[in-house]
């Protein structure tokens, strides 16, 4: 399979919405095309002749695709991935708060049983009895 054969079957893919490096609903233009074949963004050049029948035909997928509507079920898909990794994000945040809290009692019990160190604030307690 030759180069400018995989960007046309990536072209393929994007106008199916079926493709395997981007996410479903890229825009259809030279550097998503580029990106889906595999290839670096701005590997299409217009300066190159065997580019120009592909560059035509990204150009009517382009139109073609901005009419369409966009699918309420690729909407959807795509909201419930973001919606799953805020939630990885937010458990991983609670996971490090919670290594944190253990961390933080394991060094107050660990400064607890050095008997040279003297609490600089001891609690509300001392504040109060010294008043009195």
């Amino acid at each position: 399979m030759t180069a400018i054969d995989e960007y046309w079957d990536a072209l393929d893919r994007l106008i199916n919405n079926a493709p395997l490096r981007l996410p479903k609903g890229t825009p259809i233009n030279n550097d998503s095309v580029a990106l889906e074949a595999g290839r670096s963004r701005g590997s299409i050049k217009k300066s190159r002749n065997t580019f120009s029948a592909l560059i035509e035909a990204i150009k009517s997928a382009h139109a073609v695709n901005i009419r369409k509507k966009p699918n309420a079920k690729i909407q959807l898909e795509n909201e419930k991935s973001k919606k799953e990794s805020y939630r990885e994000l937010y458990h991983q945040s609670l996971n490090r708060e919670i290594m944190l809290l253990e961390r933080l009692d394991q060094l107050e019990k660990r400064l607890k049983q050095i008997s040279n160190v003297t609490p600089i604030f001891k609690g509300k307690q001392n504040v109060d009895s010294k008043r009195n």
